[in-house]
């Protein structure tokens, strides 16, 4: 389904456009934090990896391509850099709820230290960072 590519302090893992690649998002980025030792902030990690990639998926992956999660660890292990990339136009921001969508970078704002969007050709990359220290 995924490919995934491991060094000490750089895990990635290209999801295919489909449903479950949020669920493999997710277990992905607790298997590394797991494995980096940042229990602490892990549940606010998880739930901005499965809201970037599922922004990814819903709004930034055209039919037939999918999207790279990236967990970048740094600052010797004291801070943690989470990427999406995708090939999708548009530049993401928060807005207002408007029924049930609309709460994800409301959530990735609120959760992680920071966050932004990055261009890449074709797309973007958009992330959050988390100090784990």
């Amino acid at each position: 389904m995924d490919k995934t590519m491991q060094h000490e302090d750089l895990r990635e893992l290209f999801c295919r456009r489909e449903r479950r690649s949020v669920a493999a998002a997710r277990e992905f980025a607790r298997d590394a934090l797991s494995a980096w030792g940042g229990a602490a902030r892990a549940d606010d990690i998880t739930l901005c990896v499965s809201e970037l990639a599922t922004n990814a998926l819903v709004h930034g992956v055209p039919p037939g391509r999918g999207y790279l999660l990236r967990l970048w660890l740094y600052e010797q292990g004291a801070a943690l850099r989470v990427e999406v990339h995708d090939s999708g136009d548009g530049r993401p921001g928060v807005r207002e709820p408007d029924g049930e969508s609309g709460r994800g970078l409301l959530l990735v704002d609120a959760l992680a230290d920071t966050w932004g969007v990055g261009q890449r050709d074709p797309g973007k990359v958009v992330w959050c960072a988390f100090t784990l220290r």
